[in-house]
Order: C-alpha cells, then sequence, then structure tokens
C-alpha cells in the first residue's frame, strides 16, 4: 500500500492549494479527485465559468446600450450562445489544466475516483471502471466541498427545473427566468440571462438581498439591478411547481398570504449549497458533524475530534467561499509543517459579480449596533469620482465604518465598477489593524476608482472629503 505524508480528499480550491502547500514545504502528498478535472466546483461549473459568461453578457450589454455614448456606434447587435458557451469551457478548461500542470509540478500524486475512508488512515479510492485501490497517510485532509441544495417537491430535471450547472450552459436565452433565491448565485445568472434579453424574476424568502450584509447597501445594489430589469419578489415562498407544456407554473405566495402564479420556460432553483459528504464514509469511522451538517473542527486549527484527520472549506462552518477554502489549505498545509498558520476570517472579502459589482468585509452597520459597538460612517458616491465618469459608470458608493473613539476599520462596503478588485485594498488595511486615516493619508493614484475608497475614508475619519 502506498504511503503519504498527506491525503487530500477533494481538489477544488481549498483541497488543490493545501496540496500545493503541503509539497512546498517538503512533503509527499497525494490528492484524491472524482472529476476528470481538477479545480471543483468553483473551476468546473461555478466562478469561472459563471465570471466568463458574465464578462461576455456585459460587453454585449455595453455595445448594445452604451458605447454610444463614447461615441461608438454599432448597428444590428447580435449575441452567439454557442461561441459565448465555447468560449467559456475554453477559459475552464486553460484555468483546470492550469492546476494539474501544478500537480506535476510539485510533484503530487493524483488519484482519479471516489475517495472514501477505510479506517482513520487508509482512504479507498473507487474509479468510474469500478477498480478499487487504497492508499495511507499520516495526516489527511476533507477538502470536498459543497453541492446545490435541491428542494424534493422540486424534481431537477435539467431542462425546466434547473441548477447553476445548467444555468451556465443553456443553449438558448430563455423568455421568462425564474429563479428561487435571491443569493450570490443567483443574482449573478440572473444578471446573465437579464442583459442577454431574458426577463428574470427571482423569488426570495427572505426580505432582502445579502443576508446579514450592511443593510443600506444591500438596499442601493438592489435598486441599480431592479433598475436593470431583475425583478424581486421579497418574503415569498415558493409552493410547487407544475408543468404546462414547454412551460412551468410556479405558485408562490407573499408575507400576507396571498398566492399568485409565475409562468415561466426555465426556473432555477439557487437556495444555497450543503457540505458534499456523501460516500465519505466520515461518520462510518467516527467522525463528527455540527447540527447543520457541517464537519466539527477545532477553531484555525481546522482539527477533526480525530486527531489525524483534517477539514476544510464547504465542509466546515463560515462562508462558503473559494477564497476562504484557500486560505485554509493553507494554514493547514502549514500548521502541519510546524509552522504557524493562520487565517483572519474578518478579513475575508465578500464579492457579488452583478455590474455594478457589490464588495464588502467586515462587519455591517446592524451587526454593530446588535453588538452595541460606537462607530462612525463615511460614504463617497462614484459620481464624482473622475475615473467613473470617464468610464461612464458612475452607479454606486463605498461606505467606511470605523471604531468612533480608536477609528480602527470596522467595515467596507463598495457597490460600484470592479469593486471585486478594489476590495482588496481594504482586507489588507483590515490585516493590518488599519485605521480610517490610514487610508485617508495614504496616497492614491488619480485619476483611478480606488479615490472613492479614499474619500470615504476621509468622511469617516473627520468628515473632510475633499471631492463631496
Amino acid at each position: 500500500m502506498e504511503q503519504y505524508d498527506i491525503i487530500v480528499i477533494g481538489a477544488g480550491p481549498g483541497g488543490y492549494v493545501a496540496a500545493v502547500r503541503a509539497a512546498q514545504l517538503g512533503k509527499k502528498v497525494a490528492i484524491i479527485e472524482k472529476r476528470k478535472t481538477l479545480g471543483g466546483t468553483c473551476l468546473n461549473v461555478g466562478c469561472i465559468p459563471s465570471k466568463a459568461l458574465l464578462d461576455s453578457s456585459e460587453e454585449y450589454h455595453k455595445a448594445k446600450h452604451k458605447l454610444g455614448d463614447h461615441g461608438i456606434s454599432i448597428s444590428n447587435v447580435k449575441i452567439d450562445i454557442k461561441k459565448m458557451m465555447e468560449r467559456k469551457d475554453k477559459v475552464v478548461s486553460e484555468v483546470t489544466s492550469g492546476v494539474d500542470y501544478l500537480m506535476k509540478k510539485n510533484k503530487i500524486t493524483r488519484y482519479l475516483g471516489l475517495g472514501s475512508f477505510v479506517s482513520k488512515t487508509e482512504v479507498q479510492i473507487k474509479g468510474e471502471d469500478g477498480k478499487v485501490e487504497t492508499i495511507a497517510g499520516k495526516d489527511i485532509i476533507i477538502a470536498t466541498g459543497s453541492t446545490p441544495i435541491e428542494i424534493p417537491t422540486f424534481p431537477i430535471d435539467g431542462k425546466t427545473l434547473i441548477t447553476s450547472d445548467h444555468a451556465i450552459a443553456l443553449e438558448e436565452v430563455p423568455e421568462h427566468l425564474i429563479i428561487v433565491g435571491a443569493g450570490v448565485i443567483g443574482l449573478e445568472l440572473g444578471s446573465v440571462w437579464s442583459r442577454l434579453g431574458a426577463k428574470v424574476s427571482i423569488v426570495e424568502l427572505m426580505p432582502r438581498l445579502f443576508g446579514t450584509s450592511d443593510q443600506a447597501t444591500a438596499g442601493l445594489a438592489q435598486r441599480i439591478l431592479e433598475k436593470q430589469g431583475l425583478n424581486f419578489l421579497f418574503e415569498t415562498k415558493v409552493l410547487g411547481t407544475k408543468a404546462k407544456g414547454k412551460k412551468v407554473e410556479v405558485e408562490i405566495e407573499d408575507k400576507s398570504g396571498k398566492k399568485s402564479t409565475l409562468e415561466g420556460d426555465k426556473v432555477l432553483v439557487s437556495i444555497g449549497r450543503r457540505p458534499n459528504t456523501d460516500g465519505l464514509g466520515a461518520k462510518e469511522i467516527g467522525i463528527e458533524f455540527t447540527d447543520r451538517g457541517r464537519i466539527k473542527v477545532k477553531p484555525n486549527h481546522f482539527q477533526t475530534n480525530i486527531p489525524n484527520i483534517y477539514a476544510i472549506g464547504d465542509v466546515i462552518d463560515g462562508p462558503m467561499l473559494a477564497h476562504k477554502a484557500e486560505d485554509e489549505g493553507i494554514a493547514l498545509a502549514e500548521l502541519l509543517a510546524g509552522k504557524a498558520g493562520h487565517v483572519n476570517y474578518r478579513a475575508i472579502p465578500w464579492v457579488v459579480y452583478t455590474w455594478p459589482e457589490v464588495a464588502w468585509v467586515g462587519y455591517g452597520e446592524e451587526e454593530l449596533k446588535n453588538q452595541g459597538i460606537e462607530y462612525k460612517v463615511g460614504k463617497y458616491m462614484f459620481k464624482p469620482n473622475a475615473r467613473a465618469k470617464a468610464m461612464n459608470e458612475a452607479d454606486g458608493q463605498v461606505k467606511v465604518l470605523a471604531d468612533k473613539k480608536t477609528d480602527k476599520l470596522l467595515g467596507v462596503h463598495i457597490v460600484g465598477p470592479r469593486a471585486s478588485d478594489l476590495i482588496a485594498e481594504v482586507a489588507i488595511a483590515f490585516e493590518f489593524g488599519a485605521s480610517a486615516e490610514d487610508i485617508a493619508r495614504s496616497t492614491h493614484a488619480h485619476p483611478t476608482l480606488s479615490e472613492a475608497i479614499r474619500e470615504a475614508a476621509m468622511d469617516a475619519d473627520a468628515k473632510w472629503s475633499i471631492h463631496s
């Protein structure tokens, strides 16, 4: 039986990053993945293909509706869905091939098949052809990610009732796309198909977007998305669906108890994800789980109740974010090599890749109020920002929340162009324990979108924003 220092089960962002870092630190590493391509949900059917489609749909929307403002005239703009999907597939192929290269470069042994525990130190790999082999490891990392939550009364058929896996591979633009769930995935895919011409209705049980994020920021994002044509039905639950020829009827009920029906040709069920531990054999060897079905680990040590077995990413508590899993993979590999691996969860950014984008780090106002923390607020709209004006992308604002006494940053929320890139500055500031004044006193190149963050920090520091 082949012996390894570390066995990683799952080759998504958490698993493959943990494997690479462990190999860099001199460990003999094996990685097990049931997909033929590496990268997990994120690279294969999640983050990467959805962003490829978001970019394509943004370019189409820009050509059709925005380039005229720049003096560029384009007539008879058309969309070729087949070519768009081919481009998306090419992007996915290049990125997943890159991960395969990293395995070879770092001399990580790859096993193709479903990994499951035989004992506390042995893992069995069952291939598609039924072939079974077993390997042993001193330490074993569970990084099996998550899968979409399905509603028992909504049998997914991949045709009219679909998940995000199907929504990134549609062959034509739906006339009416009904989305159950206003989470990040639903909003992003709704934006894609809305820009390409679909009517989009989003049914959400909660009263607003983004759960526990800053309420005012969520409200601003909602108003902008509604202007773009997305129709939100909040505090509304789905009672059931019924096929009607090539269409599907969705029965809904609002908070007052009033029932009504939506008719569409596609229903995207996007109500969240659940840990992917089916067939893992974790419970059989005694690994403990939380009440929410996630693997229980020691905070910031990722160790389960079995000392040599660890878990990271979507299978443990915390946000189901690819970059959170990556950071946990690096930290755990370093801990297993005797180093001081650590993840600062408060500094992990959240991003929604609509347009404009939405991103935040830290607390929202409601969280600070609930905790009794005194804070001050600084705001700056993108409208007066010179770079945003030049881009013709002036929707949105930056909000900075800082401690009222110490000025330490507590939360930064951005709705605006390239918020996904801008938030990195804030994440670094959080890592260093920066204050609003630290950002306000740091020189930002002009003209740039990042100046909006500086202006909001100036406003939070002592209300001395220059350009507002």
